[in-house]
């Protein structure tokens, strides 16, 4: 009978290409932005990008926001923002804060950064529980004290109507772009829902890129991975429950806002574990590129709050689990 030998001692290459349906696919960049170091992550060639690593990136989320808003109010200026969903607990924080203290947000204009829409592109009313419209009215408008409150019509989320011209708005708003846009990077690497690989994106040059502004856009399929994810669709990678489609604003929204906070701090079990941890030293450190839409933010003026968890080197750990 023929003995049977395996060689565990001696390491042999075994090189393999990303999928082909992996957006960004450059093994070099991918490789250098896996072995990068703490002190690499907090530097950037662009001097009005600053990268802090941080043990509480929402609550600098919360302070920051609230701090313009009482700005606002004092100052008797309107503040334009761009904000993200679902995020009850920042927006309740934020709310408390305002009722606590008397600050009015009446010079306050805000604008969904995206929401929901159906197979067909149907956007989701405000009255689908799910919806990210719903959260913010829920957890910010309605919790405020009456007379802190801005008009309503001041609060703008996607509607049927308004998604074609959803970024005119903002200017005509915030008198060419926002004041700020808090964002967040994804894990296919979309900011908003702005996710490579769509149609409704293409484009031929990031300068193109740069013009477009809100619409109807089909997510990529790591985009309705990583939602299944969230504790609004109960946490349990229930692919079949996520919208097909949604309504975003655009790379122009984006570029036009004068400033950008974006906050890198996703992780589970603990801080272990994190879908966010590798495509955030991409979008960070790799090449500005349609591959990596998020990669838009290191041309502008940007302030990055990178959690402790996301700040982990990335090793190999066999005995971890999912």
């Amino acid at each position: 009978m023929r003995e049977e030998r395996f060689d565990f001692e001696n390491e042999l290459p075994f090189e393999f290409d990303p999928a082909p349906w992996i957006p960004f696919r450059d093994k070099e960049v991918l490789q250098r932005c896996r072995n990068m170091t703490r002190e690499q992550l907090t530097a950037h060639d662009n001097p009005d990008m600053e990268i802090h690593i941080t043990g509480d990136a929402d609550a600098l989320f919360t302070a920051d926001f609230f701090t313009r808003i009482k700005e606002s109010d004092e100052q008797e200026k309107r503040l334009v923002v761009i904000l993200p969903n679902p995020q009850a607990v920042q927006y309740s924080n934020i709310v408390y804060l305002c009722n606590r203290f008397g600050v009015s947000c009446r010079n306050l204009h805000t604008f969904a950064m995206d929401e929901w829409a159906d197979q067909d592109g149907n956007v989701a009313p405000l009255t689908y529980k799910l919806g990210l419209g719903h959260s913010f009215m829920n957890n910010f408008f309605k919790k405020l004290n009456p007379e802190l409150r801005p008009d309503i019509s001041q609060m703008n989320c996607f509607t049927n109507e308004n998604v074609d011209n959803f970024s005119d708005l903002i200017e005509e708003a915030g008198d060419g772009g926002a004041d700020v846009c808090y964002s967040a990077t994804g894990w296919p690497g979309h900011i908003a829902f702005i996710d490579p690989d769509t149609k409704e994106f293409a484009s031929d040059s990031i300068e193109e890129f740069l013009t477009l502004g809100s619409r109807i856009v089909t997510q990529h399929p790591l985009t309705t991975a990583q939602n299944s994810l969230s504790g609004k669709f109960g946490g349990s990678g229930d692919i079949a429950n996520i919208p097909y489609k949604a309504a975003t604003i655009g790379p122009r929204d984006v570029k036009n806002s004068r400033q950008i906070i974006e906050r890198q701090c996703l992780a589970n079990l603990g801080g272990t574990n994190s879908w966010q941890r590798m495509i955030s030293r991409l979008s960070l450190h790799g090449p500005v590129t349609m591959q990596v839409p998020s990669s838009i933010i290191q041309l502008f003026k940007t302030t990055v709050f990178m959690s402790e968890d996301l700040a982990r080197p990335i090793v190999t750990n066999e005995t971890g689990r999912y």
